[in-house]
């Protein structure tokens, strides 16, 4: 078996170390998650925890994980009778990302139903996380389908299974723990806000911490054991604090004052439904528990704001998580009553509140510049024919865009598709490898040969001709891609505000349906690549906002890299269906034959039946119309910059993906 790498041999993340301690104590508290970069220990700690968690008493062969002193009345393999039970270590069960339906939730013992005709059911990772850890690395990947099942078994404390002829329901309390990489993309906010805490992580700027980091990881990759035996008394202490917590849990007492600051705190900074003060109260009694004393203060419900609420009071992705300070401070201080301030008691190691002493100095970070516009938003000169990056309109909320038809794409939350995940909406004959069984259909046409086969016993006979593939139907995520002018024509602070408030309206719609988006833009000389096509809704913003503008306008430079991100992409993804958003005012400048080199560009795209809208920039009395003209040569759509709103971006979008299907 692997040594884990010691809880308390962790350097610094003082944060991470306690959320994941005060979910140690109070399970209630409803779990943690980790956002950071990577190579900052996230999933290392989390994995360490497992090893603190005291013993849980089970009923001896028990799949479920019952409690003997009150066993589950509706457990599969019930009924228990109260009693004595087995103890064992407390378990962390890991969700990887591309699990199946039926591994997280269980399935018919397909084995069993065929060979002796019974109807079995097979546990899946959900009943073996009861009364332990579920652990998720990159949750903010984990397809869909998995995430409303992870949704409905965290509201519940339960699981069930209606599939296959197969009705079951058993217990499902864990403790959730996800990690993730915000540059990776963003979580959805149903999920996010069942997480009870969140922590920021980063990898510290302090040369020293940094070196003992390093010297503790190669200690421990030369002897794993022996390592861990050198914090064996750090980690047998903090075990023993976690069970002293425990017991004094029940013997915690929130205050009237504590719980108007709560309330007060979580009404000051907007956090939407009750769910947070809720989490509040429950960690602040938590950190009481862990410092070693039976009442609130204040201190506890101001560190239980800082861990619960970053994630609850984000309004859109583009919101940093965070709280203002000073802001919290003031609401403590303003709802701050005499009735609340009994003897602090015995801190213990931990210090005031609960918190983890910190451990070789603090945590550092790099604050990214930020590029600003001039005075009053206009654009101010940056060298020579450019000039500064221009604000963003507000972005609106978009109607939904989908494809017609059933696509093949990655599983999303747009467009109908054929997908390994969802529900089952017919069955076929294999093509190839059978990977997902359609049982009933598979009984339906075996059930007539079973005379002719000789069956005598209550197995059934079943051949290769008769197993069925279910097939299933779900949604699929898109990738937009925008191709936007910022040469000097496009420079006016209206129309550029205007475009990228319609492009952010989208970036959000993309977030919350799953796509992929990616950003060209050409002036000058050429076009570049602004983002490759990602899933990470901040950094598509980020570069939007931060688009300078000038100089001339290499329409064809630009439809040409546009051409080539779709080629790479369609080797890595051929499933994924584009639509591309040309943002011009359709003017050709610099170079030989400049239009004649975008017309033909522009047919690449007609040729291949790439689904194309152009938003016409081209202001002033007189028009050329030369945006229409492009969209014709693409085969697509054009829309005046007057009509560029995101409402009716959306409209004309599905309008263009209809045509093209």
């Amino acid at each position: 078996m692997t040594t884990p790498f010691p809880f308390t041999a962790v350097v610094g993340q003082d944060d991470l170390r306690l959320a994941l301690l005060l979910n140690a104590v109070s399970p209630a508290v409803g779990g943690v998650l980790v956002r950071g970069e990577k190579g900052t220990a996230k999933s290392t700690a989390v994995r360490a925890l497992s090893a603190l968690l005291p013993e849980v008493a089970v009923v001896p062969g028990c799949r479920f994980s019952c409690d003997p002193a009150s066993p589950d009345p509706g457990c599969p393999d019930g009924p228990h009778e109260p009693g004595a039970g087995t103890a064992r270590p407390a378990r962390m069960v890991e969700l990887p990302v591309g699990a199946s339906e039926d591994r997280l939730v269980g399935a018919l013992d397909i084995e069993r139903a065929l060979a002796e005709g019974v109807k079995a059911f097979e546990p899946g990772l959900l009943a073996g996380a009861h009364r332990g850890i579920l652990y998720v690395d990159e949750v903010n990947l984990l397809h869909d389908h998995l995430v409303d099942l992870l949704l409905d078994a965290a509201a519940m404390g339960a699981s069930y299974v209606e599939r296959e002829g197969v009705s079951v329901r058993h217990a499902a309390r864990f403790l959730l723990v996800g990690t993730m990489n915000p540059e990776e993309g963003e979580l959805r906010p149903q999920l996010l806000d069942r997480f009870g805490l969140t922590v920021e992580v980063a990898a510290s700027r302090e040369p020293e911490r940094r070196v003992e980091v390093v010297r503790r990881r190669l200690a421990y990759e030369d002897d794993p054991a022996a390592f861990a035996a050198r914090w064996a008394d750090e980690e047998a202490a903090v075990r023993q604090r976690i069970t002293a917590a425990r017991e004094l849990l029940p013997r915690v007492r929130l205050g009237d004052g504590a719980l108007r600051q709560i309330a007060a705190t979580c009404a000051a900074f907007e956090v939407d439904g009750m769910r947070a003060d809720i989490v509040m109260a429950r960690t602040a009694t938590a950190l009481a528990a862990w410092a070693g004393r039976t009442d609130v203060l204040a201190e506890d419900v101001r560190q239980a704001a800082l861990l619960a609420l970053p994630h609850r009071r984000r309004r859109n992705p583009f919101d940093a998580p965070g709280l203002d300070e000073d802001k919290l401070d003031q609401t403590l201080e303003e709802f701050s009553g005499e009735d609340d301030d009994p003897d602090p008691g015995p801190d213990g190691p931990g210090g005031g509140g609960g918190k983890p002493a910190p451990d070789n100095g603090p945590q550092g970070g790099d604050t990214a510049a930020r590029p600003e516009a001039g005075e009053g938003g206009e654009p101010q000169p940056s060298g020579a024919g450019e000039q500064s990056p221009v604000r963003a309109a507000e972005p609106f909320r978009t109607k939904a865009l989908s494809v017609p038809g059933i696509g093949e794409g990655a599983a999303g939350r747009r467009s109908r598709a054929r997908t390994e995940h969802g529900r089952t909406t017919g069955a076929r004959r294999p093509r190839g490898a059978l990977t997902k069984l359609h049982l009933a259909a598979t009984v339906q046409a075996a059930a007539p040969h079973q005379r002719a086969r000789g069956r005598s016993g209550p197995g059934l006979v079943v051949r290769r001709d008769d197993l069925r593939q279910a097939t299933r139907e779900g949604r699929e995520g898109n990738l937009v891609l925008f191709v936007v002018d910022a040469s000097g024509s496009m420079a006016a602070r209206q129309r550029m505000g205007a475009v990228k408030g319609a492009v952010l309206s989208l970036l959000l719609d993309a977030y919350q349906r799953r796509d992929k988006v990616g950003l060209v833009t050409f002036r000058g000389s050429g076009a570049e690549v602004a983002l490759p096509p990602t899933s990470s809704v901040d950094a598509a913003a980020a570069r939007l906002q931060s688009l300078p503008t000038g100089g001339r306008t290499p329409l064809a430079a630009g439809l040409l890299k546009a051409h080539d991100v779709l080629r790479v992409e369609r080797l890595r993804d051929a499933a994924r269906r584009p639509l591309v958003v040309v943002v011009t005012d359709g003017r050709a400048t610099g170079g030989p034959e400049p239009v004649a080199l975008a017309s033909r560009a522009a047919r690449l795209f007609a040729a291949e039946g790439v689904a194309s809208v152009v938003v016409d920039c081209e202001s002033g009395p007189v028009r050329l119309g030369l945006a229409g003209k492009l969209a014709a040569e693409l085969g697509g759509t054009a829309v005046t910059l007057d009509e560029l709103r995101a409402d009716a971006i959306a409209g004309l979008v599905k309008d263009v993906q209809r045509r093209a299907a």
